[in-house]
């Protein structure tokens, strides 16, 4: 069982990842690539740049050939995995979580985040005794600062730059104080964009919302929107994997939905299987069904989306909270090329005509307290109804009927199991939930 690497990396506040233990865990990782050349990257948090001084060290350390992309977000990070050819990367950044925290996310050499299950060598090396490079052999580090640059020109190459010029669409982009500020407003004026910023000055207190773009987050997001009558709104989280939109009237838009809408988009012109995890709304099946494509679910987490992305069977891959992997371009959730290629339909039609393509479900969510040991064997006992449609044992059990979907899983970092549902009946996902979540509690 992994005892450091969680869903997406090392997480942890300052107590727990402290410089001295990034620096252990560097020298771990850059044993685990053997050695080799590395890229790391880090976000605006307050104890990123000592962080990020304890990483370079722990590398340099063991012999490894350092890149230092700099301050970039994760997928620039993750896409330049692509054109410099590195051993690993790793990113120093706590993403959507509280601005007390961060993590060490890593990646190895085919841009595919490093899981808890294969985080386990690299656990074994933490705690173990490190052996250092010779002193004539010890690594060095090279400043790499054309990245954000480089993701940019990527991202236009995807988007018919002149059909956007030409729409000009009116745009509010929520930055989330963070790292997406790096990319995020010269992306879209570089598309035409007439472009409204909320939250743009980088700040590591996440002062103007937090960092993780829900609904209830980012409703200044959503009244500018409205009151500029803006074509649409992008929130990002906070090193900008994860998006989530604003229709042209101001609705919110769910991470679910923005994937569904870009599956669709990609599907239109490729064929391919949707891979996501189980705790992903039906949407994303429905999205298939109309193309006659398979959807392929993996348990809950980045490093799972990336590894079956990777195999190279599917279009597209993506997660329930706005996480959007584009093969073509990197094995990286890249919420910046998601924007872009939204922005790209609307100019055929508003994003609310876009998601009337595809029904609307209603998603609850709930948790029981349960010790670690015992959660598997409570998720065991439930039984199957008979109406069940389909049953995905995956991380956990889902559990498909005709118009609705129950999941209860472990959950990866409390213990509690979470119990999620989704019906086109709001009342019935309620009724989901409380009704598993009271048989879990036998």
């Amino acid at each position: 069982m992994a005892k450091y690497f969680g869903t997406n990396g090392i997480r942890g506040t300052f107590e727990k990842l402290n410089p001295q233990f990034a620096l252990k865990a560097a020298q771990a990782i850059g044993i685990y690539f053997k050695r080799g050349k590395i890229l790391v990257g880090r976000d605006h948090r307050l104890t990123s740049p000592t962080l990020h001084k304890a990483v370079l060290s722990g590398l340099e350390s063991v012999g490894c050939e350092v890149v230092d992309l700099g301050m970039v977000s994760t997928p620039t990070a993750e896409f330049m995995v692509e054109k410099l050819h590195p051993d690993g990367l790793i990113i120093i950044t706590a993403s959507h979580n509280p601005p007390e925290w961060n993590a060490l996310k890593v990646t190895d050499g085919k841009g595919v985040a490093i899981s808890k299950e294969r985080g386990e060598e690299i656990e074994k090396l933490i705690d173990g005794k490190v052996e250092l490079a010779a002193w004539d052999k010890a690594g060095s580090t090279t400043d790499y600062c054309g990245a954000t640059e480089e993701h940019i020109e990527a991202i236009l190459k995807e988007v018919n730059v002149e059909k956007l010029k030409e729409k000009k669409l009116k745009v509010v982009l929520d930055c989330a104080n963070a790292v997406p500020a790096l990319i995020g407003p010269e992306l879209f004026e570089r598309l035409g964009c007439d472009v409204i910023l909320l939250n743009e000055e980088i700040d590591g207190t996440f002062p103007g919302r937090p960092s993780e773009p829900r609904e209830e987050n980012i409703q200044k997001l959503l009244e500018i929107v409205k009151e500029s009558e803006a074509d649409f709104g992008v929130a990002w989280d906070g090193d900008g994997d994860r998006v989530v939109m604003a229709d042209e009237n101001g609705n919110f838009v769910i991470g679910d939905r923005v994937f569904a809408l870009s599956a669709l988009l990609k599907l239109k012109k490729h064929e391919g299987a949707l891979v996501t995890t189980v705790a992903t709304s039906k949407v994303v099946e429905d999205v298939a069904s109309k193309f006659g494509q398979e959807v392929i679910y993996t348990p809950v987490g980045a490093p799972y989306l990336s590894e079956e992305a990777a195999k190279g069977k599917c279009a597209m891959a993506g997660e329930e909270v706005g996480g959007v992997i584009w093969p073509e371009v990197s094995l990286a959730k890249d919420g910046f090329l998601t924007a872009a290629k939204i922005a790209e339909a609307l100019c055929e039609k508003p994003l609310s005509a876009w998601l009337k393509e595809f029904p609307l479900y209603y998603n609850v969510k709930g948790k029981v307290p349960c010790e670690f040991e015992k959660m598997q064997g409570k998720i065991e006992k439930l039984p199957i109804p008979e109406d069940a449609k389909k049953v995905i044992k995956v991380d956990g059990v889902r559990i498909n009927f005709e118009d609705s979907w129950v999941i209860f899983r472990p959950s990866g970092t409390e213990p509690v199991i979470r119990v999620f549902a989704e019906s086109t009946d709001e009342n019935k996902a309620k009724a989901l939930v409380e009704k598993y979540e009271k048989m879990l509690r036998l």
